[in-house]
């Protein structure tokens, strides 16, 4: 592990991206058209009363006009109004569906103006779900929603932002993001379409350590981004009676391409595209400190800490004295060739 090493790791550290794979940060806010299954409620107005809608006694009311019940624009995206017969709702605008309505009525109504008004939608929705407080179908408005204010509406997350990831599907396309970059990357925090889907998801990113350091086993991140330092770190460090600092290696499985940036032997690898590293640090080298410091920790890396020789000549010496000898001397050389290099 050198410099060269660290600056092809960090610069293959995997990223993904929201507005990338959408384009939605450059874009305005979404259109919402009327759609299927939407509740809407048509006014008509006339400019004077004995008009079709108005009775000529209607004088005492307060406007010239009428209020249809309220209805659900069917399967075939249609709407029925009285005298101008069934109208084509879905995918057009309110405005388009008023303007229709007028003129369908003008030789009918006495100058009739048509106001619609949308009481529920269904077909402008988003579905929130996975690890928030209330998921939900969240109805999307006018103003523009975009992806950090669906997920507040969903009661917001129930797990740590540090490991949670939210993604989005749409249109049988995906992206996938990290919570905390979509927070601090304002870019990210793209604007919803109706029938897309946020999925909040909890993975639990650990690392495994084993050998001569302080802690064996599976260890959590807790933190955004981790170094091997301070995965170290949270391994408990090395064991000064145990460990060899010049043996520590970082198990990986890294994207062929890096092979061939570093100019390893990638062929060998056959189709492969992803291939298993081995990264050694040399911790007796000052300089291997401050590059442990950069380089990141990936999910499910193992650290292994290989005891030094000394530690292997122990065990040997321990073997040797535990087995029953023929002659009597063999133990108790062993024995104490162990007890001088312990002394020394």
């Amino acid at each position: 592990m050198n410099s060269t090493v660290l600056g092809y790791v960090a610069s293959t550290a995997p990223a993904s991206s929201l507005s990338g794979g959408f384009g939605g940060g450059r874009g305005g806010v979404p259109s919402l058209p009327l759609g299927v299954g939407d509740v809407i409620q048509i006014s008509i107005f006339e400019s004077q009363a004995g008009g079709l809608f108005i009775p000529s006694d209607a004088g005492s009311r307060p406007g010239n006009y009428i209020t249809l019940p309220n209805q659900t624009i069917d399967r075939d995206g249609t709407i029925s109004v009285p005298y101008a017969g069934k109208i084509r709702a879905a995918g057009r605008s309110i405005e388009q569906v008023q303007d229709d309505i007028e003129q369908r009525l003008a030789n009918r109504a006495i100058e009739p103006q048509a106001v619609i008004t949308k009481i529920s939608s269904r077909s402008a929705q988003v579905a929130v779900l996975g690890d928030v407080n209330s998921p939900a179908k969240i109805q999307l408005t006018e103003a523009g929603d975009r992806i950090l204010d669906v997920i507040s509406e969903a009661g917001g997350l129930s797990a740590p932002a540090v490991e949670t990831y939210v993604t989005l599907q749409r249109r049988g396309h995906t992206a996938r993001v990290h919570y905390t970059y979509l927070t601090k990357t304002p870019s990210e925090n793209i604007y919803v379409y109706p029938g897309d889907t946020v999925l909040v998801d909890r993975e639990r990113r650990t690392f495994t350590a084993f050998g001569a350091s302080g802690l064996n086993g599976r260890i959590d991140f807790e933190e955004t981004s981790l170094s091997l330092a301070d995965a170290l770190g949270k391994a408990g460090g090395l064991l000064d009676s145990r460990a060899d600092p010049a043996q520590v290696y970082l198990y990986r499985i890294v994207d062929r391409s890096l092979l061939k940036q570093l100019g390893a032997d990638s062929p060998k690898f056959g189709s492969e595209t992803s291939v298993p590293v081995i990264f050694r640090a040399n911790l007796r080298d000052p300089s291997t400190f401050f590059a442990a410091q950069k380089f990141p920790m990936q999910d499910r890396d193992i650290i292994y800490v290989t005891n030094s020789q000394a530690t292997e000549l122990y065990k040997f010496l321990d073997l040797v004295g535990s087995v029953p000898a023929t002659a009597g001397n063999v133990s108790g050389d062993s024995l104490a060739t162990r007890n001088n290099i312990r002394a020394f």
